[in-house]
């Protein structure tokens, strides 16, 4: 067996430029779904696509979440350095096709090959950082990892209401470009050189049936109300993902390498955190994606300054996200910050289930911060307490696994977000006249009203997001109570880490927490 490529980890002295590309590559992945996130609305309004707009956030988190264990893997055998060149070139080019994109189905198809690139990126980026730096350090950089991101939300909705507003939302993707251009040329000279792992036979078949899984269960959420639960079509997508689901397991335990190895799975920190993650995103993915559009149509803001009322959030994020990062780096501290961060989520969430169409800026401001404190602690802290329990040759799969479940919940959450959405504001507007270019499934049509109907459809529209938020509450209570029996490894990611030599097999290298 060859060596792993994390045993040609920088010197001390050539951290910091590797971390910098690191950096740089969170960066552009944070500015791409901040940025996006304010322009939805207009781009809705341009490619007339309301009703589907869901899906140009959507089929990023589902292309990404499909291919994530996929890279994982590749880095564990091939190296992690040469995929994360791939993989953030392959975002570019998508980010431009994103920019030229005439039509809805033009950019969703770009967004789906974004989210190829991207999620390679996202999981290689995490796994790096477990090959460069200790376990007793991870928490402290995850926590740096976090602060930019939080960064670049406070600068992305800024630049993505100015680009709308002022120039055209294709910059939103467009803007990818030069930042890009700057994390490969920084990544290739930084980063420390890759070396080939073990070598063994691709799971492809272990791949595919993950990638299936993950788009039947974004299928289900985004369609079941449009096509009907009780459909032959929704019941046809759940039985089959439920199959493949039973199918992964002795798929995977046959597979040389598998993308998900079967033996990570015996570990309950690795599970407790994968389902903590899965929660933590379908809560934050529906408020990053829908505040914007809620300040946009309820209090008729221009895009650039709903970008500025999402600030307490992201200052709250920011925070939260560089503290948990330092605080991570003791483990009995591990379960009382993601505790923490999940009560604050928690107590966001039902804070937001009361705005109403009348609701004070300055009440939707501390609203936001609460939120933002909450988002900001769970993230980097559930990724370094998986990254602490296993050996270093797992990184690339156990970072995979992580993003996998956040992947999969963040694309959950905007899904289900979005159909419940839709449905409450066509409930509460169904006996409106619809004369006049009024829809009510539809409430980018809200303008057309006359005066008091339009003030009954907004805030029809306002309750309608509150009570989504409602529902997603619940989600945040499973993860407070799995994060009451989670434990902490302690030891296992310090052994692994301080031998980057010997590296164990994969496939016998996870302890159960």
């Amino acid at each position: 067996m060859s060596k792993a490529d994390n045993s040609s980890s920088p010197k001390a002295g050539g951290v910091a430029a590797a971390m910098s590309a690191l950096v740089l590559a969170v960066l552009l992945a944070a500015l791409d779904q901040t940025i996006v996130s304010t322009a939805l609305p207009r781009i809705a309004e341009d490619l007339n696509g309301f009703d589907d707009i869901a899906w140009v956030s959507a089929a990023y988190l589902l292309a990404s979440t499909a291919v994530t264990p996929l890279w994982g893997k590749l880095g564990d055998m091939f190296g992690r350095k040469r995929l994360y060149l791939a993989s953030t070139s392959v975002f570019l080019i998508a980010s431009v096709a994103c920019g030229l994109a005439q039509n809805l189905p033009e950019l969703i198809g770009a967004r789906v090959l974004q989210g190829v690139g991207g999620g390679g990126m996202i999981v290689l980026t995490f796994a790096l950082v477990g090959d460069i730096v200790a376990p007793s350090e991870r928490g402290r950089y995850q926590g740096m990892f976090g602060s930019v991101y939080g960064v670049a939300s406070i600068v992305g909705p800024l630049l993505g209401g100015v680009f709308t507003d002022q120039l055209s939302w294709r910059w939103a993707f467009l803007v990818n470009l030069p930042v890009g251009i700057v994390a490969l040329t920084v990544a290739a000279r930084a980063l420390p050189a890759a070396t080939r792992g073990t070598r063994a036979r691709i799971d492809y078949l272990g791949a595919t049936v993950l990638a299936a899984i993950a788009t039947g269960l974004v299928l289900v959420t985004s369609f079941g109300e449009r096509w009907g639960w009780g459909s032959p079509a929704i019941v046809g997508l759940i039985a089959a993902t439920v199959a493949l689901a039973v199918l992964l397991v002795p798929v995977e335990r046959r597979a040389a390498a598998p993308v998900l190895p079967p033996a990570m799975f015996a570990s309950r920190t690795v599970v407790f955190s994968s389902l903590i993650a899965f929660f933590a995103n379908a809560a934050m993915f529906s408020v990053l994606v829908y505040l914007p559009t809620y300040l946009q149509i309820v209090h008729g803001v221009s895009a650039t300054l709903s970008g500025i009322h999402m600030l307490p959030l992201v200052a709250g994020l920011v925070v939260s996200q560089s503290l948990a990062g330092r605080w991570a780096a003791h483990v009995e501290r591990l379960r009382g910050i993601l505790l923490a961060g999940l009560v604050a989520n928690l107590a966001g969430l039902l804070l937001l289930g009361t705005i109403g169409a009348a609701t004070d800026t300055l009440v939707l401001s501390v609203y936001f911060l609460i939120t933002g404190v909450g988002v900001g602690m769970v993230p980097m802290v559930v990724l370094t307490t998986v990254q602490n329990s296993v050996p270093a040759t797992d990184l690339g799969a156990a970072s995979a696994v992580v993003t996998f479940a956040r992947s999969i919940g963040a694309a959950f959450g905007v899904a289900v977000f979005g159909s419940l959405l839709n449905t409450g504001f066509a409930d509460r507007t169904s006996g409106l006249p619809t004369g006049g270019g009024f829809d009510a499934t539809r409430p980018d049509t809200i303008g057309r009203l006359p005066g008091a109907l339009r003030d009954t459809a907004l805030d029809a529209f306002a309750h309608a997001t509150a009570g989504g938020y409602l529902w997603i509450a619940p989600a945040l209570a499973v993860g407070i109570v799995l994060a009451l029996f989670l434990k902490p490894a302690r030891g296992t990611g310090e052994t692994a880490a301080a031998d980057h030599s010997d590296p164990a097999p994969a496939k016998d290298s996870v302890r159960a927490a």
